[in-house]
């Protein structure tokens, strides 16, 4: 008989990364790159944008843009990330606090 598994419970990023057994910072990380991911699809949506018309205007390939818009960011950079919102014209504003 198969055993049931282990349901865990976590309030953010940091609790997430500690339950797959990562670094906390790690945690920080997926939280920072999906806020931009989510924004950037925000933005691409609400203004009816292309895959192809994102690409131009970021300097990058259709494919990179689909895959963010995927949210498939394995191996997209958070650079690239941060690109492509610069191009859509919204800017990120980086703020600290403790860590919980």
């Amino acid at each position: 008989m198969r055993k049931k598994p282990k349901v865990v419970t976590v309030r953010n990023a940091g609790e997430l990364a500690e339950a797959l057994g990562l670094e906390r910072a790690d945690g920080i990380e997926l939280a920072v790159r999906s806020a931009l991911n989510t924004k950037i699809i925000e933005v691409v949506q609400r203004r009816g944008l292309t895959h192809a018309a994102v690409a131009a205007l970021a300097h990058t390939s259709r494919t990179r843009v689909t895959a963010i818009m995927s949210r498939n960011t394995k191996d997209v950079s958070t650079d690239l990330l941060l690109r492509v919102l610069g191009a859509l014209g919204v800017t990120a504003k980086v703020t600290f606090g403790r860590a919980a």
